[in-house]
């Protein structure tokens, strides 16, 4: 059991960056002295690079989060898309710190089951389909961030949503962060990046709240508008500007408006919140992170899955949209599965043939899609199947030109008491999770 009394008296957090280039970020620091005092401080102390998969294909959030969660490499624990932890048989760093007698809480973080006993707290990520904590706040505000997140490319949010959002401002919203939050809401019209930014400052929020009230010894909280941020709005960075020839349209964003010092600048605020907390170590760790795309490239979501797949003929048990671009399908019979498989890879643009579903993978009774046509989508774009033809635009909406891309370097700073317990530099992300199992002073710091 525990052999040393300060990680009994200790706590330590897992704040989860999502993304975040810290290179691009100490740019900033260097370029605008005194405008991100807590990033500078952060960055001028311990920290350590990390590396994950190599395969682009296999440098995803979910995967590498699931690295961090079980202390395996995706070869080890095999979860490939968003939302496969569910279900399955791969250990998490959540109900092993239970076990060992620790209390756990969660926020949002990525791919991960609940499976916690009597978790001090657990939302889960807007993706994966696995229960709260069971209480009021948590199913609510779960619901409503799972609804604005999912349909965030349409702007819509809604009104139970709204209201339910409006109620978790009212109860966990920091005093001192009102004029923030006032800030960015005057400016969201036509600015979807200060949304984003108005929904991780919450969740932040929330999660420092929680963290008091109930004061487990381990909390994680997931925050990802960074990595919104950076995947639509690289190429509007001063940092980046000068190292790229790629531009967004004006009608895109003007070019005046930097969103990513915008988003370090609300972050810095939460890294300084994290920082000043008593008696409590925090590890900031963003899994992977992003470099500026090196080509254009336009991301596109159907409106409404269940209407466009009726129009495909496609008959479903159910669909989960997922993130951006991508969809989970599920059907009675692998036959179902099969069929449906063969009509959304048939779906071809007139003109030259492209499918809009280049990605499609067969799990037997169950179908992970993505739209995959990377070319802006006109009014007069036409897709056939069939021998019937349609425009596309009206089944679809904008999300973004692509701006960032994943690479498979990782960042992680850690507090004093943390430090010590830092894997190498250059270690696979997966030895986070031993980082914490060793901070508690655990004697099995490898996973089962």
């Amino acid at each position: 059991m525990q052999s040393s009394q300060t990680s009994v008296r200790k706590k330590l957090i897992l704040v989860e960056l999502n993304e975040i280039n810290f290179d691009i970020a100490s740019d900033y620091v260097r370029e605008y002295p005194g405008r991100f005092p807590a990033l500078a401080k952060l960055i001028a102390g311990a920290g350590v690079r990390s590396t994950c998969e190599q395969k682009y294909e296999e440098i995803e959030p979910w995967i590498q989060w699931a690295s961090v969660h079980s202390g395996k490499t995706y070869a080890e624990h095999g979860i490939f898309r968003l939302g496969d932890i569910v279900g399955s048989d791969v250990p998490q760093l959540f109900e092993q710190l239970e076990r060992n007698g620790l209390r756990v809480g969660c926020v949002s973080a990525m791919n991960a089951e609940n499976r916690l006993s009597a978790p001090a707290y657990f939302i889960p990520d807007p993706w994966t389909a696995t229960p709260s904590d069971g209480s009021w706040w948590s199913r609510v505000l779960t619901q409503a961030v799972s609804q604005t997140v999912n349909d965030n490319s349409q702007a819509r949010i809604t009104p139970k949503s709204a209201m339910h959002l409006a109620l978790g401002l009212l109860r966990f919203a920091q005093p001192k962060h009102y004029g923030l939050y006032a800030k960015l809401v005057a400016k969201s019209r036509g600015a979807s990046w200060r949304k984003a930014l108005v929904l991780d400052l919450l969740l932040h929020d929330i999660h420092a709240k929680l963290f008091r009230a109930r004061l487990p010894d381990f909390s994680t909280v997931f925050l990802n508008a960074g990595a919104h941020i950076q995947h639509h709005y690289f190429f509007n960075s001063s940092i980046v500007k000068g190292k790229t020839k790629i531009a967004n349209p004006a009608w895109y964003v003007a070019d005046d408006l930097d969103p990513i010092a915008e988003m370090l600048e609300v972050y810095d605020r939460l890294v300084a919140d994290y920082m000043s907390l008593e008696n409590t170590e925090v590890i900031i760790a963003t899994g992977l992170s992003q470099k500026p795309y090196d080509r254009v490239k336009y991301y596109y979501r159907l409106k409404d899955h269940a209407s466009f797949l009726d129009k495909l003929g496609v008959r479903v048990k159910a669909i989960q949209p997922r993130m951006t671009r991508d969809f989970l399908l599920t059907f009675d019979s692998a036959q179902e599965a099969s069929v449906a498989q063969a009509r959304l890879s048939s779906l071809k643009t007139v003109k030259d043939g492209v499918p809009i579903f280049g990605e499609i993978d067969n799990r037997g009774d169950s179908l992970f899609v993505t739209l995959t046509y990377p070319q802006e989508i006109g009014a007069d774009l036409l897709v056939t199947i069939d021998g019937k033809s349609w425009p596309l635009a009206p089944d679809v909406t904008f999300v973004a030109i692509k701006n960032g891309m994943h690479q498979e370097t990782g960042f992680s700073y850690f507090s004093a008491g943390v430090a010590k317990y830092a894997p190498d530099d250059q270690s696979h992300v997966k030895e986070l999770y031993s980082t914490v199992l060793r901070f508690f002073d655990r004697r099995s710091a490898t996973p089962t």
